[in-house]
């Protein structure tokens, strides 16, 4: 009897863990401020006797526009809001955004049954302000009940949250910036070998001029003599 219950207790032990990280996420949870990109609403079936048939996210202030990739058996719901702070682009200010988008399975056969998760991906632009977004999620499974991720980081059931950051500048390395500083020297050192080189053989050519000159002279006297 011990030995059951001893082995029942590590089982559930066991699964604990997988069971806690099962949480509704966006993938990747990092990205660049300011530019496009692809995220993916991650939704597990974390029940095992109830499929997941409706989920909603709500979007965080700044994004005037969002592309959602169609799921076989879903049907998507994009609702808008008025943004607190316009949008601007080169066409003009844009003063509303997206308030929230939700996925609902078209039939019992389509949810999400238990042990299965779905990718629900979307195309948007990040807003340009480095900062956490917090995209609140709503689970709904098809006895009724609805999780709500919604919490702080760490908590039962935390809302997915994607950090952004500033992109890298690009800056000349040193070893990249004495290179090109040592070209242009490298480049007069040359310049100036060339010079030398040319005057040297001009002046050899010079030479040999008067010496032919010269010995044409005592050649013409020789023959006068005889």
């Amino acid at each position: 009897m011990r030995k059951t219950v001893l082995a029942a207790t590590l089982a559930v032990a066991a699964l604990a863990p997988a069971s806690a990280g099962a949480h509704v996420t966006l993938q990747p949870n990092t990205t660049t401020a300011g530019g496009y990109t692809r995220l993916d609403v991650r939704v597990p079936t974390e029940r095992d006797d109830a499929s997941t048939n409706k989920v909603e996210v709500q979007f965080p202030d700044g994004f005037a526009g969002v592309s959602y990739e169609p799921v076989p058996g879903w049907s998507a719901k994009v609702a808008t809001k008025k943004l607190t702070t316009p949008v601007q682009t080169d066409d003009g200010p844009i003063t509303e955004g997206v308030d929230t988008i939700t996925w609902t399975a078209d039939s019992k056969q389509d949810a999400l049954p238990p042990g299965a998760f779905q990718d629900f991906g979307l195309s948007l632009k990040i807003p340009d302000k480095p900062t956490k977004l917090t995209f609140k999620a709503l689970q709904t499974y098809s006895d009724g009940q609805v999780v709500r991720w919604i919490g702080a980081e760490g908590s039962d059931h935390p809302a997915p949250i994607v950090t952004t950051t500033a992109a890298a500048a690009a800056t000349a390395t040193p070893a990249a910036t004495q290179a090109a500083a040592a070209a242009p020297a490298s480049a007069k050192a040359d310049d100036a070998s060339g010079n030398g080189l040319a005057i040297a053989a001009l002046i050899v050519g010079a030479l040999g001029l008067l010496v032919g000159v010269a010995a044409f002279a005592t050649r013409r006297r020789s023959r006068v003599a005889a």
